[in-house]
């Protein structure tokens, strides 16, 4: 075993029998078992897959600093084992600025098959705190959403959330990067400190970046799609970095955050540095959601109370006028074609012009107009609107050859909303696709509104997995899907002009300067574990997003839970959004049904003018483009609440707080109050009064 020192971080590794033997951080043995040092995931012409890892390795050599493996005994899916003599893997570990550079690179020496991933470094960490009787458990920091705090595994793996594997047809919130996986990173951490483990690529080629329970241990897996083809070697240009880090979750974001700084993806600028965006972009604008048809997503899709719609103008002036606060107005089932049924929505419901009299006298208001699409499925028939069916088209023009195909070359239908559709996924890299996105997005490009969520239902602003042969792309995933994102929402960006687009869930990192205010639905987290502005701690200088629809909120439907939503939200640099039914009335988050139990409009348009109130006198130097700061020690009481979808109780800080460094060098603590009492902070000594619905500035 060789030991390697890098700081507080000692790694002991066998490299001859493949395998990590120890980990220790602060002195203390972190490890918790044994596991391959890596994986290989192999296809053959047909499709199928082959494993290979570190332990069945038929030879290895040792070269100085560079260690060979070579023939190996494979695993296929169907259970059957195969040699890859032609298989060789090298991997290395070095140092590089103080820490752990670990790199690999793989050949399958035979044109019969292509490296798909390789899972690297592999080791074995103990299980989280509240499922670890022994006492040696921590917490995952996982950039999921927006950045999640996990110490209780069981929560995720009851809940839709839970541990998948990576599979065709696509599903919309695998933890893959870049998708619902924002950043390229994982952190464990414990009472005394913590492991940071990184992909410092560049490219941000796609990857699946995930943690889960395996035997007596949790593994932190990070798999480097190569985005090869048959007989391809893969030689990534990028470490996986492991480091000693602080125990709290803001010092592991910032090892990524000074790497993400250092190499901007395309076009990522900061706010501040950023002249292409509309001035207001500035203004925070309260996001006011709803449909003009129906009332949730598998309602019949009749018009409401909103349609024509003029009609919503009287609800959205009472808003405006009750919290001064301008109003971006973003319409749900507003498409001419039929709700989540991409990739065609224009005309809109009932034609262009009560579409462009509801635009006219919104700026009329100085208000705002945005609309929310779906992204790139091709739908074949809506399952809401019975007369919605684009099967002729399709198969007059063959349009299967262009949609996302798996392994084996079968094109499946799609697993993206399959409730309200049915259809396929367009492969973007192929030139009909992009020709069928311009078609369906280029009138909406030239419409004059200010905001489209485009690519709803594609999280993150990724594209689908797949492993078609004819569409001039790899046969792996990899790469070369980061790259064709970039290009082809960059001449979406082009098209647009000063139209913001943006997606479902935050923006991954290749895509924030393209897509630069974004559905950021936090609150899925609590399917998961804490959450915690991890996105807005990276990114928030050169991106914001808006609080979301909030569907799926497993919190409870209270006065005080929707409130504390617009707390966290508008704390972590957010635009904040109330989501409204045809009656006029707020609801706790979209796809509620029952109408019968709201939450007090009154009471949440209160709290929204006091919070509009503060970001315009004292806030928006901070929470405009300031950087986030780790806080300094805050203590305050908490409350309970019911998340009643997570199987769980969360308990939550009554204040919650965010420190923020302005451009101009000032620091200050923002403090947010959504309760109605009065509540006492305490902030590194000093106590603190926080008055109910409201936030404060605390020097610190």
């Amino acid at each position: 075993m060789i030991r390697y020192k890098f700081g507080d971080l000692i790694i002991g590794v066998d490299f001859e029998k493949g395998r990590i033997e120890s980990v220790v951080l602060n002195g203390t043995e972190r490890s918790a078992g044994i596991t391959p040092l890596f994986r290989a995931g192999l296809r053959d012409k047909a499709g199928k897959l082959f494993t290979a890892d570190a332990f069945n390795a038929a030879a290895f050599e040792a070269q100085d600093d560079l260690y060979v493996y070579k023939g190996f005994k494979a695993l296929s899916e169907d259970g059957k084992d195969i040699l890859l003599n032609g298989l060789t893997v090298k991997v290395s570990l070095s140092n590089e600025g103080g820490n752990a550079a670990w790199r690999i690179s793989a050949d399958p020496g035979d044109k019969c098959c292509f490296i798909e991933w390789v899972e690297f470094p592999l080791a074995l960490f103990p299980k989280l705190s509240e499922n670890n009787p022994e006492g040696t458990g921590g917490s995952v920091l996982f950039p999921y959403n927006e950045g999640v705090l996990v110490s209780d595994y069981s929560v995720r793996e009851r809940s839709y959330f839970c541990h998948w594997p990576l599979v065709y047809p696509s599903y919309g919130s695998l933890a893959m990067f870049p998708n619902m996986v924002c950043s390229q990173f994982l952190a464990y951490l414990w009472n005394d400190g913590g492991i940071y483990f990184g992909a410092h690529d560049k490219g941000r080629a796609p990857k699946g970046i995930d943690y889960f329970e395996v035997g007596n241990g949790i593994e932190m897996r990070f798999r480097l799609y190569t985005g090869k083809d048959f007989g391809e070697a893969f030689e990534p240009d990028y470490p996986v970095v492991w480091a000693a880090c602080g125990p709290n979750w803001q010092s592991a974001a910032a090892v990524y955050r000074d790497f993400f700084e250092s190499n901007l993806p395309p076009r990522a600028r900061k706010i501040s540095e950023n002249e292409d965006l509309p001035d207001w972009y500035k203004d925070s604008p309260l996001v006011v959601s709803y449909p003009v048809r129906g009332i949730h997503d598998m309602d019949k899709m009749d018009p409401n109370s909103f349609f024509p719609y003029v009609n919503a103008l009287p609800v959205i002036d009472d808003i405006a006028d009750r919290t001064k606060a301008r109003l971006l107005v973003l319409l749900m089932h507003w498409e001419g074609t039929a709700p989540w049924a991409p990739p065609y929505v224009w005309p809109p419901y009932g034609g262009v012009k009560p579409f462009n009299d509801f635009l006219k006298a919104l700026r009329e208001r100085n208000m705002l107009l945005g609309v929310y699409c779906s992204g790139f499925g091709y739908t074949l028939k809506s399952n809401v609107v019975d007369d919605y069916d684009r099967t002729e088209e399709f198969e007059a023009r063959h349009l299967i050859d262009i949609m996302c195909a798996g392994p084996d070359g079968k094109i499946l239908l799609s697993n993206i909303c399959p409730g309200q559709r049915s259809g396929y996924d367009i492969c973007p890299a192929t030139e009909t696709g992009k020709e069928i996105l311009s078609d369906a997005y280029t009138p909406l490009f030239d419409s004059g509104v200010d905001y489209a969520q485009i690519l709803d239902q594609n999280h993150g602003g990724s594209q689908y997995l797949c492993y078609a042969r004819d569409h001039g792309h790899p046969a792996a995933p990899g790469l070369w899907m980061t790259a064709n994102m970039q290009e082809l929402l960059t001449s979406w960006n082009e098209k647009a002009g000063k139209m913001i687009l943006g997606c479902e869930s935050a923006a991954a990192e290749p895509y924030l300067g393209n897509l630069l205010l974004s559905d950021n639905r936090y609150e899925i987290n609590y399917f998961i574990g804490d959450p915690v502005p991890m996105y807005a701690f990276i990114y928030h200088e050169y991106v914001r997003n808006f609080m979301g629809n909030q569907v799926c909120c497993p919190l409870e439907k209270t006065d005080d839970a929707l409130n504390y939503r617009l707390a966290y939200s508008f704390a972590a640099g957010d635009c904040i959004t109330i989501v409204l039914n045809p009656e006029g009335g707020i609801l706790s988050d979209w796809g509620t049904k029952d109408f019968t139990k709201l939450p007090s409009k009154d009471k949440a348009l209160t709290f929204i003018a006091a919070l509009t109130e503060f970001y315009r006198a004292k806030a928006s130097k901070f929470l405009y483009n300031g950087k986030m700061l780790e806080p300094p020690s805050v203590k305050c009481n908490t409350a309970a609440f019911d998340c009643t979808w997570a199987g769980r109780t969360a308990y939550l800080p009554k204040v919650i707080c965010t420190a923020w460094e302005a451009p101009d060098g000032d620091k200050a603590l923002i403090a947010v109050n959504p309760f109605s009492s009065d509540e006492v902070i305490n902030v590194g000594g000093r106590e603190v009064t926080v008055p109910g619905l409201k936030a404060i500035l605390v020097d610190f």
